[in-house]
């Protein structure tokens, strides 16, 4: 799935490493959780300003009636398992413990079998979106297990628990209620029967709402945007996605950087300020005396830091310079784990 960014004061090392915005809200709540408010299943309050404001907006901005709406949010409750989701996301746990839950032998056969079973299909997704097949399908098998694991929880409940139950990232669930329930109209498609995550994303492709209506394509030859059954669909909206956020074909994704930062002036750097946690090219590969390859334009590497298993190394992180192409992943999801895992899915993908 891809949520926006937490910012939050933490060390200075987890500026420098640029580590996921999890790991920070991991190590920072002190007070009750959101789940520890509410109780499963209690109604929720539809009488409340913030939902007569939203039902306001539904109406007059988007044309909905009020029949309508009272048909669609009549009955719904609060999801204490969503909240209690929510505040231990997967991208929390360390990086020697993340990889492994998606580079499977089962999920690495699978995504080699899908890269033959849909070769044309991604012959003309590499050649119209420009983006390179191993990635598209390492999303996939990441997302979803290639289709087979969508998710479980009611995407309505879920986004109005969310919007109602979770201060922290009310006003981003409420965006999403309403570009769900606009996807519906647009679509056809009856809201109280999609299913996802916990956090409201969906079908193969794991799009939050908003994402669906602004890159969702259909590849099919139909005009219907299905994410959820059809193949072409998925794989043109993943490649989609991630191309309107800066990937460039057969480009570098990553570079190692060894166990340790070799030189002070990449720490200086990051100390001042630059753009998530992004330092210029130049700069790395000179303080690293690196034959890096070149960044397409010139554009920033990001500094991350992956943890190693301290059970099996003495060294605590594993350094590599994220390109261009690692930062359009971590748009599609926030997390470097995120994106490491996927890029190493794709280079065994990649192999014979």
């Amino acid at each position: 799935m891809h949520l926006a960014c937490l910012s939050r004061s933490f060390f200075l090392a987890a500026l420098l490493f640029s580590l996921s915005a999890a790991n920070l809200v991991a190590g920072q709540s002190q007070g009750p959780k959101a789940a520890d408010l509410v109780q499963d299943g209690q109604l929720i309050n539809l009488q409340e300003p913030k939902y007569k404001a939203l039902f306001q907006e539904l109406e007059q901005q988007h044309h909905f009636r009020p029949e309508e709406l009272r048909q669609i949010f009549h009955g719904q409750k609060i999801s204490k398992k969503v909240l209690e989701l929510m505040d231990r996301p997967w991208e929390a746990k360390p990086y020697y413990k993340y990889f492994p839950l998606f580079l499977t032998p089962q999920n690495i056969q699978t995504g080699k079998e899908k890269l033959w079973q849909y070769r044309e299909v991604l012959d003309r997704v590499e050649q119209q979106f420009g983006v390179d097949r191993e990635f598209i399908v390492a999303i996939w098998g990441v997302e979803t297990r290639y289709g087979t694991n969508q998710g479980d929880f009611k995407v309505l409940p879920t986004l109005n628990t969310l919007f109602d139950a979770y201060p922290k990232r009310s006003d981003f669930f409420r965006e999403q209620l309403v570009h769900f329930l606009l996807l519906c109209k647009e679509n056809g498609i009856d809201p109280q029967t999609i299913k996802g995550s916990y956090a409201g994303a969906f079908g193969q492709t794991q799009f939050i709402p908003s994402s669906f209506r602004a890159f969702a394509v259909s590849f099919d030859g139909n005009q219907q945007k299905d994410v959820w059954n059809s193949v072409p669909d998925v794989l043109a909206s993943i490649a989609n996605y991630i191309k309107k956020h800066g990937w460039v074909l057969n480009a570098p994704v990553y570079a190692e950087l060894g166990s340790k930062l070799q030189n002070g002036r990449l720490t200086e750097a990051m100390d001042k300020g630059w753009k998530k946690g992004r330092v210029p090219w130049q700069l790395v590969r000179e303080m690293q005396q690196a034959n890096l390859p070149p960044s397409p334009g010139n554009r920033p590497l990001s500094i991350v830091g992956l943890e190693l298993d301290p059970q099996q190394s003495p060294q605590a992180f594993r350094y590599i310079a994220g390109y261009p192409n690692f930062q359009a992943i971590t748009e599609w999801n926030h997390s470097n784990r995120y994106a490491m895992a996927v890029v190493e899915l794709a280079e065994k993908l990649a192999k014979p």
